[in-house]
């Protein structure tokens, strides 16, 4: 178990910046291809809903390739939810990656876990497993490239133990000169169980800027959900609209 006071998130980006000095990530003999991803930000939005309590987020990504499209990968973050002790989240991801018809496909698994989380008497487990598939396309013969998205996730037991869960997102990407990118997503969240969940379905919705130097990327953007503060898990202020800018960089 970690110590509250070093998130799991800041021991990742640790580990980031040291492989980031060694330089090898390919490992051609075994068909291996590794990529982090070490990500500051001035919050941590998940579907639209802040998982800091509005407060800046300290995050690292892993992920391993094959040759043959399969892929394990790992991400990790600091958190904070109300009246819990919660303070990192750690994923874990598996899946295949492949192209069919120039659609790109990514079709895998999630486990969402929270180390160090005692869910006491009228608490639920935070952690849960979600299916994901995931697609995109880029649309030929345009002035700029254009990459159309979508994804499905399914979960059998949703968060907080709040029974099936849905969500669908929809995007595009729009590759801008001088290295910028502009891209837009809308979402939607079914929960089965809304009382226990904390808020009825919602929709999200997000517009970002990125520009790519070097290896970093910095990336700002406008955030939004149709919760209103009394629908938004006991009246708190994190569905509300906002924007928030994140530096990552990509080893």
């Amino acid at each position: 178990m970690r110590t509250k006071t070093v998130p799991a998130a800041a021991f990742a980006l640790g580990l980031s910046l040291a492989a980031g000095t060694a330089g090898a990530f390919e490992l051609e003999s075994a068909g291996l291809t590794i990529g982090i991803t070490p990500t500051v930000s001035s919050d941590y939005l998940f579907r639209g809903v802040s998982q800091t309590q509005n407060r800046p987020a300290v995050q690292g990504t892993i992920d391993i390739q094959h040759t043959s499209g399969l892929y394990v990968g790992a991400f990790a973050s600091n958190v904070t939810f109300l009246n819990t002790n919660a303070r990192q989240e750690i994923d874990a991801l598996a899946g295949w990656r492949t192209s069919l018809y120039g659609v790109s496909l990514d079709l895998g698994g999630i486990a969402y876990t929270y180390p160090g989380y005692q869910n006491g008497p009228g608490f639920y487990d935070l952690q849960y497993f979600e299916l994901a598939a995931k697609a995109s396309y880029e649309v030929p013969s345009l002035p700029v490239p254009v990459k159309v998205l979508g994804a499905v996730n399914y979960s059998p037991n949703y968060q907080a133990e709040s029974g099936t869960g849905f969500y669908v997102e929809g995007g595009v990407e729009v590759s801008l000169p001088y290295d910028f990118t502009l891209a837009g997503r809308a979402g939607y969240q079914w929960i089965q169980n809304n009382a226990r969940w904390g808020s009825p379905d919602f929709a999200n919705w997000n517009v970002t800027l990125a520009y790519k130097f070097s290896d970093f990327v910095l990336t700002a953007g406008y955030y939004d959900t149709n919760l209103s503060r009394g629908e938004c898990f006991g009246a708190q202020k994190i569905c509300e609209a906002r924007a928030m800018v994140f530096l990552s960089r990509t080893f």
